[in-house]
């Protein structure tokens, strides 16, 4: 089996991986249709029991289905672009196609994030050279080395250069730089500025996706209807839990519309229960000590600060809910910890919003409010408005960008012999 994960120790060995790389694109096309072909497969082989501890899992899995990528390519670069057919515009005809080299530096905290970004830049007929964090070095040996078993005409793994070095290696990071034709960066915002500062190419495309945080909100007819509680909060738990809260998707903040008084026990209580049973059924395995210092300080810090706040959580640092009034949330603290504030407009809540939220997820039960509070925090950066339950589902736009189309040239082509007027 190709082994396409490599401790990389010299500059050179990025830039004559590059090498090979860029004469791979072009001495071969590859369709979106091949590129899916393999991704299918790859997706059933990643259904193995021994590959189900691997965090978001299942969520590679879905987005690596055609019926899931099928459309995003029709949106982005037009029905033709599937079978890599020109597509007829007047006198002049249009085709995508890939920049070259696409180097991807993804953040270290979602496991499977080195492997999607490096999805969006093949789909796109480009190579993707990927810079792996060293924590996730074994996680992305094991799920690249299902792709090399799907792919045994190495239609795509020859297009693929997995870099593992150390954070503070300077010299390759800017080997990576220097050899791409574009570049995906992720991550918070020292991550993201010393990477933009590498010596890239004039010519180099680069997509960032930076630091920021998300949110929930429900109004009062969501929350506070019996016979949709229990789903509600069930999409909440599901939300919180994928990625451990890390991803810049990942709800910290829950607003509930409350401009009536009305009690909000029976919610906090189906809210407690969801948490209680995703908890059971997805547990903890680990957790870094620094992260249970951090729980244990928010939860006493929000219940010294004011008499009337409340706070649920179990002995262990598994999860946490911290119950309050008004619109001022506190710093994230990840690790499945939930602050629920109660406010008085939801509308007047999302205007304060500065441009760091990513994506909201909403519960509501006024569709008109809805569309309302949608266009409202459009206008106030976020990015992404959604169901709750659905704020991780990974399809473009992302933080208000296409996946694909960023790491493809559009060229335009008008005949030399068509007959032109005067």
């Amino acid at each position: 089996m190709t082994e396409l994960t490599h401790h990389v120790d010299a500059p050179a060995e990025i830039s004559g991986a590059a090498a090979r790389l860029r004469q791979r694109v072009r001495e071969r096309e590859i369709s979106p249709h091949d590129v899916m072909t393999v991704f299918e497969a790859w997706a059933g082989s990643l259904a193995a029991r021994e590959m189900e501890d691997i965090p978001g899992l299942l969520f590679l899995r879905m987005w690596l289905k055609r019926g899931n990528l099928e459309p995003i390519i029709a949106r982005e670069l037009g029905g033709n672009a599937l079978h890599g057919r020109w597509t007829e515009q007047g006198r002049a005809r249009c085709k995508a196609f890939p920049v070259g080299v696409v180097g991807h530096w993804p953040a270290a905290n979602v496991e499977i994030q080195p492997l999607l970004s490096m999805t969006c830049a093949l789909l796109g007929g480009n190579a993707a050279l990927v810079r792996v964090p060293e924590g996730l070095i074994d996680i992305t040996r094991r799920l690249i080395g299902k792709l090399a078993q799907s792919d045994p005409a190495q239609r795509l793994t020859s297009r693929i250069f997995l870099a593992a070095f150390q954070h503070g290696r300077q010299d390759l990071h800017e080997a990576m730089a220097q050899a791409v034709d574009g570049a995906m960066i992720w991550g918070g915002q020292e991550s993201v500025l010393r990477v933009r500062a590498l010596p890239f190419p004039h010519w180099a495309r680069i997509a960032v996706f930076g630091p920021r945080t998300s949110a929930a909100a429900m109004d009062a007819g969501a929350w506070n209807n019996p016979d949709a509680r229990e789903t509600w909060c069930a999409r909440i738990a599901r939300d919180v839990w994928q990625f451990d809260q890390q991803a810049c998707s990942s709800p910290q903040v829950l607003f509930l519309e409350n401009n009536t008084g009305r009690d909000t026990a029976p919610f906090r209580s189906a809210l407690q229960q969801a948490f209680a049973s995703e908890n059971k059924a997805h547990p903890r395995t680990a957790i870094a000590a620094s992260l249970t210092s951090a729980i244990c300080q928010a939860r006493a810090a929000w219940l010294i600060q004011a008499p009337a706040r409340r706070a649920v959580f179990p002995m262990a640092p598994d999860w946490t809910l911290l119950f309050g009034a008004g619109s001022e949330a506190p710093p994230p603290t990840q690790g499945k910890t939930l602050t629920v504030l109660e406010v008085e407009s939801l509308m007047e809540t999302v205007s304060k919003f500065d441009g760091g939220l990513q994506t909201l997820g909403l519960g509501m039960a006024d569709p008109a409010k809805e569309s309302q509070l949608a266009a409202l925090a459009a206008n106030r950066g976020v990015d992404r408005i959604v169901k709750l339950g659905r704020m991780h589902t990974f399809v473009p736009p992302w933080d208000g960008v296409d996946l694909v189309r960023p790491m493809v040239r559009m060229v335009r082509h008008v005949g030399s012999t068509d007959p032109t007027p005067p």
